[in-house]
């Protein structure tokens, strides 16, 4: 057999493979390992993080976790699910090969949303409609140019996102109830968009205090949907989380997973925070 073959990258037409990886520590483990040791496991973990974070078009966002369903998160984002797949099997051994051990995963992709206005219907329906705008007139034209930039970096960020390193970080994973008469795939389209463009409306109210990021997962794991928030205050998490469920969209439809909250930390502080 070839050992040399070559392995085939695993890259989506568009968007990013994402990861968000959740540990405990096992600081029994921990307690048997010499300073040298010590020392040599967190120099490996640092050296590792930022091997990954120097990998072209690939983002790493480490976390001590607030409460006790696990320790350390990762959130890895890089195009490859080959590469992302060496990078999580490197950092779950990070550590020592007993140190770290895997509470919750999920891999999801980045996506742009099926319910995005189209410039066709922006045209349509605002600028005509809505503005009374005349096609071809200097005012049309001009709001459809900024319209199209306006998207284009909607879109960009929704696939190829950079996440900014505000403190507090929220992941939980959803999917839409498929229940008798609460089945969000049996509406038609149309009323599904509307029942989307309320909800993005309370989503814009948080501009500048919430980043969030929707991540697809049909067929890739156990939802549909990963939502990663983050944010400067937690207040602001929760409050979004809890608009967001008085929207028809989540109270009728929605249906969610374990939330997990985390602190982003340099590397030197987060060793510290979770004892090492």
């Amino acid at each position: 057999m070839n050992e040399d073959r070559q392995i085939h990258p695993l890259v989506p037409r568009e968007g990013w493979h994402v990861m968000h990886l959740f540990y405990h520590i096992d600081h029994g483990q921990w307690a048997l390992l010499s300073g040298e040791e010590r020392r040599e496991a967190k120099t490996n973990l640092t050296e590792l993080v930022g091997e990954i974070r120097a990998t072209p078009d690939t983002h790493l966002l480490a976390f001590s976790i607030a409460t006790p369903k696990a320790d350390l998160g990762f959130m890895l984002l890089t195009p490859d699910l080959q590469v992302a797949n060496q990078y999580e099997k490197q950092l779950s051994l990070s550590l020592g090969p007993d140190i770290l051990t895997p509470v919750y995963s999920y891999l999801s992709q980045t996506e742009s949303s099926e319910y995005t206005t189209t410039r066709e219907q922006y045209a349509e329906e605002t600028l005509v409609a809505g503005k009374g705008l005349s096609p071809g007139s200097h005012e049309y034209e001009s709001a459809l140019a900024e319209f199209d930039e306006r998207m284009a970096g909607y879109i960009r960020h929704r696939l190829y996102p950079v996440l900014p390193d505000w403190p507090a970080i929220c992941f939980y994973p959803m999917s839409k109830r498929r229940s008798g008469t609460d089945n969000w795939y049996s509406l038609p389209f149309e009323e599904r968009k509307k029942l989307m463009a309320g909800h993005a409306r309370t989503g814009r109210t948080y501009s500048g205090r919430i980043l969030q990021l929707i991540t697809g997962s049909t067929g890739l794991d156990e939802h549909e949907w990963g939502v990663t928030l983050l944010a400067k205050d937690t207040i602001d998490i929760k409050s979004i989380v809890y608009e967001m469920r008085f929207d028809e969209v989540s109270a009728r439809f929605a249906e969610f997973g374990d939330f997990y909250i985390g602190m982003q930390l340099p590397l030197d502080l987060l060793f510290r925070r979770l004892c090492l």
